[in-house]
């Protein structure tokens, strides 16, 4: 069997240990892995991962030192033209004529849209892995990506905590989620802040600086809030803006942490999850699975279809706002 597998859309640390995942247990079931660059742009392409041999295969040495490294060592990309219908007739065919029985993408929920379009046209095997750092996708707890992510924004978080104590301010950090909040309590949680605005609540100015006012009267010398760029008023700008018009009691400054989020050596649980979701997709291709995404719930190595892992939102946890509104009052 020929096993394709790509990354497509935003890049997502632990990509490169889901790849290797990938490549190593197809390998050694006997079967070969053809590498796509670039996404599904890459496939409209026909460009491919070309080996020391200069051959369109990948090998061990292929995916050798790379669970360590972020990004993806196949690249990523956004490819419009795959949203036609021309661009995936063009794909099914590209795929046909490449012999490639089974196609892996790698990705979020563009990726898998993508994917479950693609099914219409081609009648090969796809199961795709979730790789993400906005952890939006249903089906899997955790996505590829999404602890390294956090962890990033911690650590930023807890240096601006030391400059907002110094100067007695507040700091409102734009975290990445358009659409879905977990970036930003996870981060909100973890790193102490008091406040967090997402999508998945409503932002109620007001009551944000009555609050704030009760802090700084209790003695609080800063404040942190993390702001997800998707929250309804528009990110932290917006949000600061009109909260020094409510009459903030703090001096603010906005930081915007952007895709710093997605680069750098991804966590050990990133590295972890990626090893064994590849893995677990290649194993599934082999029982004749397809159409579906690996994931895992509950500890618990999972199927799901594709169409339903973005077929709606996926809520934040509710125990961890309730927690969050404890631990910061």
């Amino acid at each position: 069997m020929r096993i394709g597998v790509l990354c497509s859309g935003g890049d997502a640390p632990g990509m490169n240990a889901c790849v290797r995942g990938v490549v190593r247990s197809a390998l050694a079931a006997g079967h070969e892995v053809i590498g796509v660059l670039r996404g599904y742009t890459g496939l409209l392409n026909e460009s491919f991962y070309i080996n020391l041999e200069q051959k369109p295969l990948m090998t061990l040495r292929s995916v050798g030192n790379i669970v360590n490294l972020g990004g993806t060592i196949l690249h990523s990309s956004r490819c419009k033209e795959f949203a036609t219908e021309e661009g995936l007739k063009k794909a099914s065919g590209i795929l046909r004529k490449h012999k490639i029985d089974a196609l892996l993408p790698i990705g979020g929920n563009g990726t898998l849209r993508g994917a479950s379009e693609l099914a219409k046209y081609w009648s090969g095997q796809i199961v795709g892995c979730p790789g993400t750092i906005d952890n939006d996708l249903l089906g899997t707890d955790y996505t590829i990506g999404f602890a390294t992510a956090v962890h990033t924004a911690v650590e930023c978080v807890d240096k601006l905590r030391d400059t907002a104590q110094s100067h007695d301010r507040m700091f409102l950090v734009e975290v990445m989620g358009r659409h879905s909040g977990y970036i930003a309590l996870y981060t909100a949680l973890a790193a102490g802040a008091e406040i967090a605005c997402i999508p998945e609540v409503t932002v109620d100015i007001k009551e944000i600086v009555e609050n704030v006012q009760k802090l700084k009267a209790r003695g609080k010398q800063s404040i942190i809030l993390v702001v997800a760029e998707g929250d309804e008023l528009g990110g932290a700008e917006i949000l600061n803006k009109d909260m020094v018009e409510a009459g903030c009691p703090f001096p603010t400054r906005v930081v915007n942490l952007g895709h710093l989020q997605r680069g750098g050596s991804p966590a050990p649980a990133d590295r972890i999850l990626g090893a064994t979701l590849g893995e677990f997709a290649v194993r599934s291709i082999l029982a004749g699975k397809t159409h579906v995404m690996a994931g895992a719930i509950d500890k618990k190595l999972t199927l799901t279809p594709l169409e339903e892992t973005f077929s709606a939102h996926k809520p934040v946890p509710e125990e961890l706002l309730d927690l969050l509104q404890t631990l910061a009052s």
